[in-house]
């Protein structure tokens, strides 16, 4: 049987009991998948989240890692869990607008197989180097890289990956990108020199940046970041007005959740996010809190799907 239609099935046996199921969520603990690994930007994410969600609903909240395949066994877990809202995912822009992009076959679809319930977040990305690396502006890595030749940029996610192409075929540096499992291996390969730069989420970059390990140059939004107000755009720094990446986090559950158990998680996220003692945690450690409703979300999608769409293509990378 067709996947789809499957899951088609299994949804419409799950209609019957869902009035009910809705009324007396939740029962028993639930569980918050990622696609990344313990020590990502979103785990840490994931795990303050979850301890105000489980005091909201008075049940555990789990937080279970799920890493590799670029966020697609995750992704696709979520996506064949019941949607009884006890399964949730609190993903990115990898899984959701920029693997249909990157991938030439996906075993989910962004958009069918999944209920959008709320944003909460968002990773300003940064262009970092290494201390010792003579360059202490854009401009100034363009050049080296250059005249050296031979540089190379590391990536542990899309962002990176799309961020680090687009930059180095832009500004004609020729230089090698070299795929990482997660962005914290990125960063460690990057303070031994294996690498010469990357673009990488503030969150992950942050404490390096402190110890004065990482030098960094630009952030890679249209706009200066809140977070880091003294680091120039890429624009700003090379000219270049459309580039533009940031990361994004929200919650999913698995196509077909029952819309009181929705509006209850959106309300519940809605107010966790714009908490001002929440936000200002997650602003401490490099991540900036966001919110929006569930309908909010599916138009978002919509849009950045559009938008990553464009940014694979124009930075001419070839779908695995």
């Amino acid at each position: 049987m067709h996947r789809r239609t499957l899951l088609a099935a299994t949804a419409a046996a799950w209609t019957v009991s869902l009035p009910a199921l809705a009324q007396s969520w939740p029962e028993r603990p639930i569980r918050l998948v990622i696609p990344f690994g313990a020590g990502a930007a979103s785990d840490m994410v994931a795990r303050r989240l979850g301890e105000r969600l489980q005091t909201a609903l008075a049940q555990p909240v789990v937080v279970e890692n799920k890493a590799g395949a670029s966020g697609q066994i995750a992704a696709d877990l979520v996506a064949k869990a019941p949607p009884d809202g006890y399964t949730l995912f609190l993903t990115s822009n990898t899984t959701h607008s920029a693997n249909p992009f990157l991938f030439k076959k996906l075993g989910y679809d962004p958009v069918k197989d999944f209920t959008p319930i709320a944003r909460v977040c968002a990773f300003p990305f940064v262009l970092v180097v290494e201390s010792r690396l003579p360059v202490a502006s854009v401009k100034e890595l363009v050049a080296y890289a250059r005249k050296a030749g031979n540089t190379s940029y590391g990536y542990g996610n899309s962002t990176g990956q799309v961020a680090g192409a687009a930059f180095s075929r832009l500004m004609r540096m020729d230089s090698v990108a070299v795929p990482y499992k997660s962005v914290p291996q990125v960063v460690t390969d990057l303070l031994g020199g294996q690498v010469q730069f990357a673009f990488v989420d503030i969150a992950n970059a942050l404490p390096h940046m402190q110890a004065g390990k990482l030098k960094a140059l630009a952030v890679s939004s249209a706009a200066r970041s809140a977070l880091r107000p003294q680091l120039p755009t890429i624009a700003e720094e090379t000219g270049l007005q459309g580039f533009d990446l940031t990361a994004w986090g929200a919650v999913f559950g698995p196509a077909g959740m029952p819309r009181p158990i929705v509006e209850r998680l959106s309300a519940e996220l809605a107010r966790i996010t714009t908490d001002p003692d929440f936000r200002d945690r997650l602003r401490q450690a490099g991540v900036e809190a966001q919110t929006s409703t569930a309908d909010e979300l599916r138009a978002f999608v919509d849009q950045q799907l559009v938008v990553w769409g464009t940014k694979v293509k124009d930075a001419q990378i070839q779908p695995e």
